[in-house]
C-alpha cells in the first residue's frame, strides 16, 4: 500500500502547536504593551533631571498651570516647559544652586532638559487638551491634585474605562470655566451641588463626548 502523507507530515502537529504558542505569546505581549505601557499605571513616578515641587510652586507660591504649561487651553497637546521658563525667576532665585545647573546649562546651550513625561496617552487614542480645558474640566480630573504633589506621580489610571466613566456622566466632572485652573476648588453645594451645575453647564455649553470608538480612535 502506498503512503498517503509525506514523512515530513509527522511533525506537523508539533510546529503546529509550536507556532500557535509563539503566535499568542507574540499577541498577548504586543496587546500587553501597547495598551498598558509604562507611563499609563497609576503610581509611575520617574526620577527626573531637576527636582521640581509642584506643592511649593503651585500649592504656596500660587503659580498657574499655565505658566509653565502654556497654551494648555489652546492647544491639543499640552507642552513640557522651556528651560527659559524657569529662567524667567531662577535668573534672580537661587542662581547658584546645584540642583538647577541643568536648567542653566540648558538655558546656555539651547539644548532641552530632559524632562521624563508622565501623562502620556498610546499614540493610538486622541485628545485634546483645549476641547476639555474650555468646556469645564479641570486639571486635577486627569492629573489628580498636582499642587499636593512633591514629585509628580500618574495617579489616574487612563484607562478607557476612566474616559468612558467622564464621557458618560459629564455632569459629575465639568465646573465652572474660571474654575479650570483652581486646583483647590469643591463645589459649595457638594455632590448635589455639583450634579445640578453640571448638568446646566452640559446643556449651556452643547457638551456632548463621543462614546463611540471613533470619537477618541481616530
Amino acid at each position: 500500500m502506498s503512503k498517503v502523507f509525506p514523512k515530513w507530515f509527522n511533525a506537523l502537529p508539533l510546529k503546529i502547536i509550536i507556532f500557535l504558542a509563539v503566535f499568542v505569546v507574540t499577541i498577548v505581549s504586543g496587546v500587553t504593551y501597547y495598551a498598558t505601557p509604562k507611563y499609563t499605571r497609576v503610581g509611575y513616578q520617574p526620577a527626573q533631571p531637576v527636582p521640581y515641587d509642584h506643592s511649593f510652586h503651585v500649592g504656596e507660591l500660587g503659580l498657574d498651570c499655565r505658566y509653565c504649561h502654556s497654551k494648555v487651553d489652546q492647544s491639543g497637546h499640552a507642552n513640557v516647559p522651556a528651560s527659559s521658563t524657569c529662567m524667567n525667576c531662577h535668573s534672580i532665585l537661587k542662581t547658584d544652586s546645584e540642583l538647577l545647573e541643568p536648567v542653566r546649562a540648558s538655558y546656555e546651550s539651547g539644548e532641552p532638559v530632559p524632562w521624563v513625561r508622565i501623562h502620556q496617552v498610546p499614540d493610538y487614542v486622541y485628545f485634546n487638551h483645549e476641547v476639555h480645558v474650555n468646556r469645564g474640566v479641570s486639571c486635577v480630573e486627569c492629573h489628580g491634585q498636582v499642587n499636593e504633589m512633591v514629585e509628580v506621580s500618574h495617579e489616574k489610571s487612563f484607562s478607557m474605562g476612566f474616559c468612558l466613566d467622564c464621557h458618560r456622566h459629564p455632569e459629575e466632572h465639568v465646573r465652572p470655566v474660571d474654575e479650570v485652573f483652581n486646583l483647590d476648588w469643591e463645589h459649595p453645594g457638594g455632590i448635589k451641588g455639583q450634579i445640578a451645575d453640571g448638568e446646566k453647564f452640559v446643556d449651556e455649553w452643547n457638551i456632548n463626548p463621543p462614546q463611540s470608538c471613533s470619537g477618541c480612535h481616530r
